[in-house]
């Protein structure tokens, strides 16, 4: 018997790239015109139709989502000792260009109505700032698994203090809070189209605002800081951080299918909803009212006094079906590169939110090219593996 018959089948991933088919048609352009360096007609194309989608002024496309949010963090003036507010329930991408600039970041916690940045913790942490006569340059929000933040609510909460907001977009293209696109909400917005995500450019950023000049000063500074002279001149620290033609192309045949792609995601969620959330020790990520995620992963938390080993066991389960699935993010101020680093909780006492999601949450495969069979396999895993808390969950109820 094969590796793959013993598995059970094929390898699902948890969210592969989706190509449309029209990605190649782009590149072949790029070849045939010789627009191969990190500059070109793609690039300009994919900013001003990336821009016009989301409804933002402009913007700049980068490397990555990890430059997109370094670049906004230096434009907003953070720099060596300063302080940036940022969740800690989010990959550390979002965390790191604060190291970066030399400058300390201040973890908040999540709230359990939407998994992103908790507003009463952020109260909390801009309060006890201002109290300290040093408010943060900046505050980041993620819009965590496509899902949005309450931005109501911390937007007033930011702009009562006077703080800037970078949002997070990067698993969240696609997505809307009262009809308008995330990333769009904040003085900048980034976006990743890392393979994994809705939309790929196998590797890629952008970055979003209606501050046309400092979009401006992103590309100068994406491209190493060279002063307008004909020898190369450099009077600034720059980066190597420009997208390249090629791949701002793929980009572009992507951007046409997105929407598609938000639907097909909705949907795979629809049919994890539809399948697992009858059961009682099973919790779906929340949607709030007013607001649309793009569903980039479907996540679940166990709600169970045992809900590590069961969490434990599902992963095991999957993986011995030859099917990927990951625990929800391990939060910041628990990672040993940010130890002893602030942390302000939901609750002034007690567990925190992201702790407890860390701890009882699963993320399940749902890519937009996964088929109805095998998600059928996926819940089939997951329906035997909790096959004996169902039952005691039943009893329970009777």
């Amino acid at each position: 018997m094969s590796q793959q018959q013993q598995s059970g089948g094929s390898r699902i991933y948890l969210s592969s790239p989706h190509m449309s088919g029209k990605e190649q048609a782009y590149i072949d352009e790029a070849f045939r015109s010789n627009w191969i360096a990190p500059l070109g007609p793609h690039i300009n194309a994919f900013e001003q139709e990336l821009a016009s989608y989301v409804g933002s002024r402009g913007a700049t496309a980068v490397s990555s989502g990890t430059a997109a949010i370094h670049l906004a963090l230096q434009l907003l003036g953070v720099g060596e000792g300063d302080q940036v507010i940022c969740p800690s329930f989010t990959f550390i991408a979002t965390a790191n260009p604060i190291v970066y600039l030399g400058a300390k970041p201040l973890f908040v916690d999540s709230e359990p109505d939407t998994w992103n940045m908790s507003p009463v913790a952020l109260e909390r942490a801009l309060r006890h700032a201002s109290a300290a006569g040093r408010l943060p340059k900046a505050v980041i929000v993620v819009h965590l698994y496509g899902g949005m933040a309450n931005m109501e609510r911390i937007m007033e909460i930011c702009d009562r203090y006077g703080v800037p907001v970078v949002e997070d977009a990067a698993e969240s293209l696609g997505s809307t809070y009262r009809g308008r696109q995330s990333g769009t909400l904040g003085h900048f917005g980034i976006y990743s189209f890392n393979g994994n995500k809705i939309i790929t450019t196998s590797g890629g950023g952008m970055l979003v605002s209606d501050h046309t000049d400092a979009l401006e000063r992103a590309k100068f500074l994406a491209t190493q800081a060279r002063d307008a002279a004909v020898h190369y001149q450099h009077s600034v620290m720059g980066y190597n951080y420009r997208m390249s033609n090629v791949l701002a192309g793929i980009g572009r045949a992507q951007l046409e299918v997105l929407d598609q792609r938000v639907q097909a995601r909705r949907e795979v969620y629809r049919r994890y909803e539809e399948a697992l959330g009858k059961y009682e020790a099973i919790a779906f990520m929340p949607e709030p009212e007013g607001t649309c995620g793009n569903r980039w992963l479907t996540a679940l938390t166990i709600k169970h006094p045992g809900a590590e080993a069961i969490i434990a066991g599902l992963l095991d389960a999957l993986g011995e079906a030859n099917i990927e699935a990951r625990p929800l993010w391990k939060p910041l101020h628990l990672q040993p590169l940010f130890r002893g680093t602030t942390f302000y909780g939901h609750y002034e006492q007690g567990s925190s939110v992201c702790e407890e999601l860390f701890r009882t949450g699963i993320c399940l495969p749902s890519g937009s090219n996964m088929s109805p069979e095998e998600q059928d396999r996926v819940i089939a895993v997951i329906e035997d593996a909790t096959r004996g808390l169902r039952s005691a969950s039943t009893e329970a109820a009777s």
